[in-house]
């Protein structure tokens, strides 16, 4: 009889220690997808001043649609996680949309290979960002479920393991991403 409780006693830790050495597993790799949605995030911000500067060169004068997108760009930079970058990065493609627009009524500088060339950087960084930021999404859903299922929610606080938030799209763009592209011929 003390061997079957015994045993039992073993494959309860046994089993705990699998689920838990799981949470551990699921954690990094939330961290793992957030350091590289924030790798893209850097060079997207590292690229705004660059636009910004091509920007001045042709529209000098339109000093206030700059100067909101370099302040939306510190303010994405100082951002710490996923829910204060998400609002901050939504800020900072709002300012962006501003000078693209802008950009639209000088024909010099939409003509501008750097600017161009730029625009493209942009664009591609855009979609690795919307990847990366899909890939963590996943992965915290992933993390949030399995610290809410039986099991491991009966002990998932008390080792620490907490639900993740999300990298939300911020409005604006969420409003960009539903609306299907007009084509006009």
């Amino acid at each position: 009889m003390e061997w079957i409780v015994l045993g039992a006693v073993v494959l309860v830790i046994l089993y705990v220690v699998v689920v838990y050495n799981r949470l551990v597993a699921l954690r990094q790799t939330t961290n793992q997808a957030w350091a590289d949605v924030d790798v893209q995030l850097k060079q997207r911000h590292d690229l705004v001043p660059n636009l910004v500067e091509t920007v001045k060169g042709y529209a000098g004068h339109e000093r206030q649609t700059l100067e909101q997108v370099v302040a939306a760009r510190n303010a994405a930079v100082a951002a710490h996680g996923p829910a204060e970058a998400g609002q901050a990065e939504a800020a900072l493609s709002g300012a962006l949309g501003r000078m693209f627009a802008l950009a639209e009524s000088y024909p010099d500088l939409k003509a501008a290979t750097n600017f161009l060339e730029l625009q493209r950087d942009l664009s591609d960084l855009e979609n690795r960002i919307a990847a990366a930021r899909r890939f963590f999404n996943n992965a915290v859903s992933e993390f949030n479920a399995a610290i809410e299922q039986i099991p491991a929610v009966f002990f998932a606080g008390i080792a620490g393991f907490r639900a993740r938030t999300f990298f939300e799209l911020g409005a604006d763009e969420r409003r960009q991403v539903e609306t299907a592209p007009k084509v006009a011929f």
